[in-house]
């Protein structure tokens, strides 16, 4: 087995752990600038969800060790956008500006 094969049957074995609906929002993460309108609105129609839940489900998911294993360089830069956005917000609680 070469190297990209290793990789893709790594990626094929996070997918299949995941929950379809997992899967389904780690594609339309990668994929939602492609959608005519606003993410919310996107999100509403594809998931039947409010944003905030979808948020919600988001987050816990990108914690999740197989979501990481399943697409790395997606659930890596969710995570760094993330981190980004607590310490921002830790910031201006703080009354620093970064």
């Amino acid at each position: 087995m070469d190297a990209a094969e290793t990789v893709n049957h790594e990626e094929h074995a996070g997918l299949a752990s995941l929950s379809e609906r997992d899967r389904d929002i780690l594609e339309f993460e990668r994929q939602w600038w492609k959608f005519a309108g606003a993410k919310e609105q996107a999100v509403r129609e594809k998931f039947d969800m409010s944003s905030t839940r979808y948020y919600q489900v988001l987050n816990a998911l990108i914690d999740k060790p197989e979501a990481l294993e399943a697409d790395p360089l997606l659930v890596r830069r969710l995570r760094r956008l993330r981190a980004a956005r607590q310490r921002q917000r830790s910031a201006r609680r703080l009354g620093f500006e970064l």
